[in-house]
């Protein structure tokens, strides 16, 4: 048996390039990794076949997908495996809970394996299962460009966090198609900004909060700015929407107060950036 830990992350800021001619998207993201996190149990699978178990998630779940190409690239001989999901990351709230489970599995499958790949070639595996996923190999904050395979670790300051989850998720493919569409991405990215940012304060750092996907949520899911509103009103610092979304957050300088404005808000989570 092996366990590992899969953090949850936020986008304190995301930045979206114009579509490249693989489908995808340059960004250029903050990423800050949170204490909040899911559980993952890994065991011998009884059933001949890798058996994913993952209370409220339904369909493919892509820790199946990268046991699958860790066996097709990597390790034919690794035995099928039970993964138990203890899942605390709000599903499809733009939050990177399943790449983070995925990314666990990979360092499962790692591990069991006799560790054949280092981190480098375990983030480009990673890269073949989702965007998210070659930033939670090692998690961390972190400067991520590219269309996500570029992991630049760094130091963020400090702070807490006011989640607040949509019981509805959104397609990620939806909120990229509505930013094409409005236009909300960008020509220009700038890594070199959002390092100087991650270098300051968290004041200056909450003030400075921005996603490009954000407008194009909110055209999707125009309620959603009740909920930066209900953050901004409850306290926080900054607020904005994590991912594609929908999940919100708020930037707070304590946990004290966190806590304080998760308990005025139906649903909110109180958490905070794990230590460095």
């Amino acid at each position: 048996m092996i366990r590992e830990r899969a953090p949850a992350k936020v986008n304190l800021v995301l930045q979206v390039g114009p579509r490249r001619a693989d489908g995808l998207h340059e960004i250029c993201s903050l990423f800050a990794s949170l204490e909040l996190a899911d559980d993952l149990q890994l065991s011998a699978s009884e059933t001949g076949n890798d058996l994913v178990i993952c209370e409220g998630v339904h369909g493919n779940n892509l820790v199946e997908t990268a046991l699958r190409l860790f066996r097709d690239q990597v390790d034919p001989g690794l035995p099928p495996l039970q993964v138990e999901i203890d899942k605390r990351i709000p599903v499809a709230g733009g939050m990177g809970g399943g790449s983070a489970d995925a990314a666990a599995a990979l360092r499962a499958a790692n591990e069991l394996a006799g560790r054949p790949l280092d981190l480098v070639e375990l983030r480009d595996l990673a890269s073949g299962i989702g965007a998210d996923v070659p930033s939670q190999v090692e998690p961390a904050h972190a400067l991520v460009t590219g269309a996500g395979e570029v992991v630049e670790p760094l130091a963020l300051p400090a702070m807490a966090l006011v989640l607040l989850p949509s019981r509805r998720g959104l397609r990620t493919a939806d909120v990229y198609a509505e930013a094409d569409r409005l236009p909300s991405t960008r020509e220009h990215l700038e890594p070199g900004r959002l390092r100087d940012l991650a270098g300051g304060s968290v004041e200056q750092l909450a003030a400075a909060l921005e996603n490009d996907l954000q407008p194009a949520a909110l055209s999707l899911r125009p309620k959603l700015q009740q909920g930066i509103d209900s953050l901004i009103e409850t306290g926080a610092l900054g607020a904005g929407l994590s991912g594609s979304g929908p999940t919100l957050f708020g930037v707070f300088a304590s946990r004290e107060d966190a806590e304080r404005a998760a308990a005025a808000m139906d649903g909110a989570i109180a958490t905070r950036l794990r230590a460095s």
